[in-house]
């Protein structure tokens, strides 16, 4: 999901000549928020072509080297050109261990685990009074690439070697989560916050882990205590006071106007949103801000609130209150998993649009939808979190099939690409006619089964109550808990959990259950 600012013409000219002015007297503060604006402005490709044109005339300033490598990590998905900058910094200040050490995390990150590893070792050794940081930064990196239980081995080396350690302790409770421990996570959690009570970090991380754990009522308040994350098109919203679960407990919300706005992905506003009627019920009047993707579908879904594009909406309106979307369960006062709303289906598509596609998909049934990977995003971080989440058309489709089926791509963005590679037996592709979640909707509505991977459509099937099937990742995200096949969250969601950091064993537990599920519905 990103933020739909397009500049105007006196805007373009403004960037165009600060450009300028970078190239000719180029600093690392004054490149770097030149080429944020630019990216700010969807000119991804200027800020990159900045960035280098600066290091091919400065190949020996090592500040602008560095920016430039910051920009390239959190602009591009290219880890090979942040990599290769960074040995270039190291070069020219050998001594600086910082720079080494962001080195070690990119060889990491790239996927030179042994060689990143190798480096982290040298600069300890070098630096021992340093080694706790240094080893919690490079536990902390193997987390991110999804290597946990390497990471708890070198924590517990590290918690026993010196005095207690803030960051460390965190980052042993972040590793426990990751490997469906939350519960044991907790108590390092707490150690954590002890020693630095006003970590928002720390905090929101203990936050999630009492979430995983099923500790809703003490995560919720942990979670509420985070501020909203606002950017262009929600920063206004911020001036408006925020709803609190004091003014839902006190029932002072007959007439008020309240606005509920994206904060995080689709499938976040999809799995909460459900927490609003309760406002109508207390007589608010509701509206919700979201991307034009889901304004359709929240509008046919919840006809008694305002629905609106968060790109058209009028900022000189005025509300009683807003409240970032995820923020809804804490507000609700959300204890346990029982006071989840038992409204599933809350989410309905619209009966013109199912008909439609019910005259394009093929007549064969039982019909299966498959979505194999989540959105494809542009920078390092978020390819190495998409790895841990997605796999391949490829992987899926050969764990499948062949079976007696009819199979719908549900797929969106990038990844729907892997279509044109498939040459097993034939997936029915309708994407091409989807405008919004509305019709991805109406598609699903006309289908006996969902299997996806963790990310928007997932929350949708569940949400239109349709029987969905989720391959999960291993270090399986807080909302779906450590264990088990079912979740509160979605009654109609059976949860498939690696065993490993592949997916092709998992892959292959669900064709079995296919197999099964589609003889026993062609018997019944």
């Amino acid at each position: 999901m990103r933020e739909t600012w397009e500049p105007d013409a006196a805007e373009v000219a403004a960037l165009v000549a600060r450009r300028q002015e970078v190239l000719h007297q180029p600093t690392a503060a004054g490149m770097a928020e030149v080429c944020a604006a630019l990216c700010h402005a969807g000119r991804n490709r200027d800020a990159v072509s900045l960035a280098l044109e600066v290091v091919a005339a400065h190949p020996h300033s090592a500040p602008l080297v560095l920016a430039a490598a910051d920009v390239m990590a959190h602009h591009t998905p290219r880890l090979d050109i942040v990599v290769a900058l960074l040995r270039q910094v190291v070069a020219l200040e050998p001594h600086n261990l910082a720079y080494a050490v962001r080195l070690a995390a990119a060889l990491v990150e790239q996927g030179d685990v042994a060689g990143g590893c190798a480096l982290y070792e040298e600069v300890m050794a070098r630096a021992l009074a340093q080694r706790p940081a240094v080893g919690q930064n490079l536990a902390a990196t193997l987390l991110r690439v999804g290597r946990p239980m390497e990471a708890l081995h070198l924590l517990y080396t590290l918690v026993a070697e010196g005095p207690p350690d803030a960051a460390l302790l965190a980052t042993m409770g972040a590793a426990l989560v990751r490997l469906n421990r939350s519960g044991e996570a907790l108590l390092w959690y707490q150690q954590a916050l002890e020693l630095e009570p006003h970590n928002t970090a720390t905090a929101l991380n203990y936050a999630f882990a009492l979430l995983k754990a099923g500790q809703y009522g003490k995560g919720w308040a942990w979670f509420a205590h985070r501020p909203p994350q606002t950017n262009g098109l929600t920063h206004w919203l911020a001036s408006v006071p925020q709803l609190r679960r004091d003014d839902v407990a006190q029932a002072n919300l007959a007439g008020k106007k309240v606005v509920l706005y994206q904060e995080q992905g689709f499938g976040d506003t999809l799995q909460f949103i459900r927490f609003a009627a309760g406002l109508v019920g207390l007589g608010a009047q509701v509206s919700i801000a979201t991307y034009p993707m889901l304004v359709r579908l929240l509008a046919m879904s919840f006809p008694s609130m305002t629905v609106c594009s968060l790109p058209d909406m009028d900022r000189n309106a005025r509300y009683d209150y807003a409240l970032p979307v995820p923020y809804l369960p804490s507000v609700m006062g959300m204890q346990t998993a029982a006071d989840i709303p038992a409204t599933v289906p809350y989410l309905r598509a619209d009966p013109a649009d199912v008909a439609r596609f019910a005259a394009l998909l093929p007549a064969g049934r039982p019909r299966i939808g498959l979505v194999w990977s989540g959105e494809r995003r542009g920078t390092g971080r978020d390819v190495l979190a998409d790895q841990l989440r997605s796999t391949t058309l490829e992987a899926m489709a050969q764990a499948f099939t062949p079976v007696d089926a009819t199979l719908v791509s549900l797929q969106f963005g990038a990844p729907r690409a892997d279509l044109a590679a498939w040459h097993g037996q034939p997936i029915f592709d309708p994407m091409e006619h989807v405008q919004d979640m509305a019709d991805t909707a109406a598609i699903m509505d006309n289908l006996d089964l969902i299997i996806s991977v963790d990310t928007s459509p997932l929350h949708l099937a569940g949400a239109l109550g349709k029987p969905v099937w989720m391959v999960s990742r291993w270090d399986a995200c807080w909302r779906w808990g450590d264990a088990g096949e079912q979740t509160p969250w979605y009654p109609t969601m059976r949860i498939f959990r690696p065993q490993e950091r592949t997916f092709g064993p998992v892959l292959q537990q669900v064709g079995a259950a296919l197999q099964t599920w589609v003889a026993t519905t062609r018997r019944g």
